[in-house]
């Protein structure tokens, strides 16, 4: 009996263990960084006015970056008095828990959790790893003064830094440091990689908005991103420099995170440039190589920010410059499968997928509901959000059937439960 007793208190622990992961948003785009929750069970169509708003907290200050959800806890930046900071919140209530200093400006980067870390990058480049449990700083670096990075343009440093195994990934975007490796427990400097030749023709050079994803195309497991110069590829073990792909890239702001599927990298830009589908191909020296499949002009095919999502075959986003009109493309052809025109709300549209619906958040503050399906465009609900402090851009994230907004210094959190 007594044996029974403790497998079943095993099985308990388990069961309670894998539910508290079960809901956990540990980075930019989540845990896979694609956008897609896993959840399951959440309402297909909202009331006219919206999901029941389960509580709402103010003073976190100003800034563009969203949450990230782990082990109870909210992490996200924002400019407070004396600079911008890393808070730390209850996930019960909102209530602060702690926060430390980050840097300057307003923030956009979304912190990445990973056990006993919280890491989070300033505007201007000051990259930190705090206690998740105290906040204390374990460390920092500089991308200016420790690699001579800089941005393509003056919006500020954006990325969310990626942990892959042992190391934070992160971009720089100094000439021989569009990416580098960090040991995420102690700060030092494991890689730095860029390209040997720097003769591009379009875009600016420097780190862009975009945040770094994982392919393992070709067998061979590879951090790509997209900088001032375009999408390009390092070889995860060593940060060898593996490819790159121009034409992508504009002058201004390049900042789309690309979509990764087996051995094809899909990528877009705005201000009018448009979108590629990339093949990376084996080299006769083990290289890899990236060959234009197709590229769309930004008449048919264009984000501008606010995210791209691909489930199964299908790519989802807002189209448009600063537009955000609702679209469905085929990866592989490239073919427009459904646009709903204009939706219903304005501006660029930052959008995540769970439970066959997307969650499309417009900038002025308008929240819609679309089946993510590649039949045809089908707008479930929408409502207008309980706040509206600026330009709506933050991404939706999900956790444990709970919407998480971020609006500048409020932070919304909806039941949306079946």
């Amino acid at each position: 009996m007594k044996i029974q007793v403790k497998a079943a208190l095993v099985l308990l622990t388990i069961s309670i263990t894998t539910a508290a992961l079960a809901g956990d948003w540990p980075s930019w785009r989540g845990p896979n960084r694609d956008g897609i929750s896993s959840e399951k069970g959440l309402l297909s169509s909202w009331p006219e006015d919206g999901p029941k708003l389960l509580w709402r907290v103010d003073g976190l200050g100003g800034g563009f970056s969203s949450v990230s959800i782990v082990d109870g806890k909210i992490f996200t930046i924002g400019k407070r008095k004396g600079g911008s900071e890393l808070i730390a919140l209850d996930i019960k209530n909102g209530d602060e828990l702690w926060s430390t200093p980050v840097g300057n400006g307003n923030p956009n980067c979304t912190p990445t959790a990973d056990g006993n870390l919280v890491f989070a990058l300033g505007r201007s480049g000051n990259l930190i790893a705090a206690d998740a449990q105290s906040g204390s700083l374990v460390w920092k670096k500089s991308f200016g003064n420790d690699f001579g990075g800089k941005m393509m343009s003056g919006w500020g440093y954006s990325e969310s830094p990626l942990v892959d195994g042992e190391n934070l990934i992160v971009t720089p975007g100094a000439s021989d440091a569009w990416m580098a490796a960090i040991d995420k427990v102690s700060g030092k400097v494991v890689w730095k990689s860029g390209p040997e030749d720097n003769a591009f023709q379009r875009g600016r050079d420097g780190a862009a908005y975009s945040s770094v994803v994982v392919s393992k195309a070709q067998g061979v497991k590879q951090y790509i991103q997209l900088t001032g110069r375009g999408v390009f590829g390092v070889r995860a073990s060593d940060g060898k420099f593996l490819w790159s792909y121009n034409r992508i890239a504009n002058g201004t702001a390049n900042i789309p995170t690309p979509i990764i599927k087996g051995n094809y990298v899909f990528c877009s830009t705005g201000y009018g440039t448009g979108a590629a589908l990339l093949e990376l191909k084996s080299t006769d020296n083990g290289g890899i190589e990236a060959e234009e499949v197709y590229f769309l002009n930004a008449n048919k095919f264009q984000n501008h920010h606010g995210g791209m999502i691909l489930v199964g075959d299908y790519i989802y986003c807002g189209h448009g410059h600063n537009k955000g009109f609702p679209l469905c493309l085929e990866m592989m052809t490239g073919e427009v499968a459904w646009s709903g025109g204009r939706g219903p709300g304005s501006g660029s549209a930052a959008i995540l997928q769970a439970d066959g619906h997307l969650y499309f958040r417009y900038e002025n503050g308008v929240m819609a509901l679309i089946e993510s399906t590649a039949k045809d465009y089908n707008l479930k609900s929408s409502f207008k959000l309980a706040s509206n402090n600026g330009r709506s851009w933050p991404h939706p994230v999900i956790s444990d059937k709970k919407l998480y907004l971020r609006d500048q210094q409020t932070l919304l959190c909806y039941d949306i439960a079946k």
